[in-house]
């Protein structure tokens, strides 16, 4: 048999190649076409919006990027990695402290998440760093404190460490099971590979720009998870923009009042696909609270609607396998239900 009887790929083998690699970039492509066909003002609403949130996240995301692909290229990773290992509890406890009080956003903070994993570092460390840190950062908390009060933003805070803490824990008894060996999708990272590299490190060159292959990795790792951000966070913020034109906040309004446990149970579920920004949200809870509303019904929504949101779920969804994905979801309404509880039992006092 020759090379010659192999088919042949056509165009059209080429076009489905390009389409299943492109999907995302082609799925926001579609969905812009939709609107400018049946919702013209829409469309061009929600291309503004999307590069609007895409701009006004670029520095965390540059940062992020760039220690990420610096950490590879320097072999700086390992001592990454190195500071999440150790007693397993301890080190679930520093990760959320850390998550919380990190001004990452929930976006940018993807890049380390898939270098600690591809790292070997244990999952639950990581999810404890991964749920705490979309809550709270220092931004957050002094507006949090101004457009509400400090003990809610106080509270808040206490609230992403103890998310964190007890999504931590929670995958790592599963761990313990046997469970969630391998959290990352195929293709992204290295997967749990990459704790040979935690166990045997290798020593770190941090002048990394005076070795070429150095460099390359250095470039090739930026461009790779620049890319990778890129398609999925413009489908989701053209997402997130359908979210806020066509869910009016008088909705959300009507759907959060009261008082008891129905509406911080309420509170937690609408906080997912109703979430508005987490600081365009504030000024809605004071709003309501001011109108009746339970207190612990607003800590609910926004605990939800920080770890929940669209970009940050779907950068879960395109990063990890969709076990890891239910957990962080299971994990981050559970949280959010219990933190709003909790935090109105206080309020009761």
């Amino acid at each position: 048999m020759t090379d010659a009887s192999l088919p042949v790929p056509g165009p059209f083998a080429a076009l489905r190649r390009v389409a299943r690699e492109q999907q995302v970039w082609l799925v926001s492509a579609l969905i812009l076409v939709a609107l400018a066909m049946f919702d013209t003002p829409q469309a061009g609403a929600s291309a503004g919006f999307a590069f609007d949130a895409l701009l006004s996240t670029g520095p965390y995301l540059i940062l992020s990027i760039a220690i990420a692909a610096w950490a590879g290229a320097t072999g700086a990773d390992n001592l990454i990695a190195k500071a999440f290992t150790g007693a397993p509890l301890v080190m679930i406890g520093v990760a959320a402290l850390a998550g919380a009080i990190s001004p990452f956003c929930s976006c940018g903070v993807i890049p380390l998440i898939a270098a600690l994993l591809a790292m070997g570092v244990p999952l639950s460390a990581v999810m404890a760093f991964w749920l705490a840190s979309p809550i709270m950062d220092p931004s957050m908390f002094v507006l949090t404190a101004g457009v509400l009060d400090l003990e809610f933003a106080v509270a808040k805070t206490l609230a992403a460490i103890g998310l964190g803490v007890f999504g931590g824990l929670v995958v790592h008894v599963l761990a313990r099971g046997g469970a969630l060996s391998d959290p990352l999708r195929e293709g992204v990272g290295n997967g749990g590979c990459g704790g040979a590299r935690v166990r045997a490190p290798k020593p770190v060159v941090w002048r990394f720009w005076a070795e070429p292959e150095r460099r390359a990795k250095f470039g090739k790792n930026a461009l790779t998870t620049t890319l990778f951000l890129a398609k999925w966070l413009t489908l989701a913020f053209i997402l997130e923009s359908l979210m806020l034109a066509w869910i009016p906040a008088e909705t959300v309004t009507a759907a959060l009042g009261g008082q008891g446990l129905l509406p911080i149970l309420t509170a937690t579920l609408v906080g997912v696909p109703a979430y508005l920004n987490g600081y365009a949200a504030l000024p809605l809870v004071g709003g309501l609270i001011e109108q009746g509303m339970a207190p612990g019904a607003g800590m609910a929504f926004l605990v939800a609607g920080g770890v929940t949101s669209i970009p940050a779920a779907m950068a879960v969804w395109a990063l990890a396998r969709p076990q890891v994905f239910g957990l962080y979801i299971g994990l981050s309404l559970t949280g959010a239900f219990a933190s709003g509880l909790l935090f109105q039992l206080w309020a009761a006092l």
